[in-house]
């Protein structure tokens, strides 16, 4: 039996999770729809699994990751998300995420994948999609994945339409700093103003 945390901003999500987690023998030690308070949670708690979205509120789940990799008894972290991108897939490879499920799929084989991580198994079952109909886009790949964590956090606060000010108590940041981070976004993705980076976002299924 494992210990796991959810972390959702949407309570029918956290109770159908919690549903499949406890039905296969697991228990569900803490349920958090934002980062900060799940991150405080996991540092207490030490749960075995973390089972996270990634467009959350206050902290985002790629930050929450880059966090928990710096605690000595880390969870296991699966990241159940909407948006189904490669750039997203990617980033959490790069931060030791063990598995990827989209929220499109059938959350019921959630119940397999707790159990497939535990015995440390690493499971991104769709791979990674780059075909023909990307080519078009390939500059827009490499901006994106040139981007470091915390600019990606940045971004998604940004689309999510988070204010310069409630990005920065977020991420403990002064309002300076996060201005830079949107004049140095702005100029990696190759855009003028917010609506474009909106617009970039949404044509990377980020939002």
């Amino acid at each position: 039996m494992a210990s796991i945390i959810i972390v959702d901003d949407h309570p029918a999500i956290r109770m159908a999770v919690k549903m499949i987690a406890t039905s296969g023998g697991h228990e569900v030690i803490g349920e958090y729809d934002n980062g900060v308070d799940a991150l405080a949670q996991i540092r207490q708690l030490v749960p075995d699994i973390l089972i996270l979205d990634i467009n959350i509120p206050r902290i985002d789940g790629l930050d929450v990751v880059k966090r928990i990799n710096e605690l000595e008894c880390r969870p296991k972290v699966i990241v159940l998300s909407a948006h189904d991108s490669d750039h997203i897939k990617t980033r959490c490879i790069q931060l030791g995420v063990c598995s990827f499920i989209s929220k499109m799929e059938d959350l019921g084989k959630l119940k397999e994948v707790i159990d497939r991580v535990l015995s440390g198994y690493v499971i991104f079952e769709h791979g990674l999609r780059f075909d023909a109909s990307q080519t078009a886009h390939v500059d827009d790949n490499s901006a994106l994945q040139a981007l470091s964590t915390r600019e990606m956090s940045v971004l998604l606060a940004l689309v999510r339409g988070e204010s310069n000010k409630k990005i920065a108590a977020d991420l403990i940041l002064s309002e300076k700093t996060i201005s830079t981070y949107k004049t140095r976004l702005m100029n990696k993705l190759n855009v003028s103003n917010i609506v474009d980076l909106i617009n970039f976002a949404k044509r990377h299924n980020l939002v």
